[in-house]
């Protein structure tokens, strides 16, 4: 046995691979990999995700649960038009518990809810919160002025040229 024929990969072998080497490595035509879907994104679990998402802990399944699952969509599955709507579906339907809670929990533990969250969810939380912060300090008159969000000052200028030709 040479040494090029010791070091190749029996064909069929299955092994887990960083998703950044298998989209590397992942080609329609030539067919060097195929991937299966991890078991959170699969039907069993897509299931309970539209019975009730709520119950589920996304941080314990796949802390990047939202942005692994559109990743897999790069991949030729048959299944990427069901994996799609449950990540959108999944998302709608935790998203105003995640945005009523951060809001409504002012000087509350949230660790427990904020610890079954997705990364993406938590940033969704935190932001809720420091925007309710933020906003009972100016209501204590502790601000000094409101000022315009980020996102409103970006549209702004996305605007003006639209405005000004």
């Amino acid at each position: 046995m040479t040494k090029s024929e010791s070091d190749s990969i029996p064909e069929g072998t299955k092994m887990e691979l960083p998703l950044w080497l298998a989209k590397g490595l992942y080609d329609k035509k030539r067919k060097i990999v195929s991937v299966e879907l991890p078991k959170i994104y699969k039907e069993g679990w897509r299931t309970v995700f539209n019975a009730d998402a709520n119950v589920v802990d996304l941080h314990r399944l796949g802390p990047y649960y939202y942005s692994f699952g559109c990743q897999l969509l790069n991949f030729d599955s048959p299944e990427n038009p069901e994996i799609a709507q449950t990540l959108l579906q999944t998302f709608v339907g935790r998203f105003r518990r995640i945005m009523d809670s951060s809001q409504n929990a002012y000087n509350e533990d949230t660790s427990g809810l904020v610890s079954r969250l997705d990364e993406l969810e938590r940033i969704l939380f935190h932001a809720g919160q420091k925007g309710l912060n933020e906003f009972q300090r100016w209501e204590k008159g502790q601000a000094s002025q409101i000022t315009a969000s980020n996102l409103v000052q970006n549209y702004k200028k996305r605007k003006f040229p639209e405005v000004e030709a």
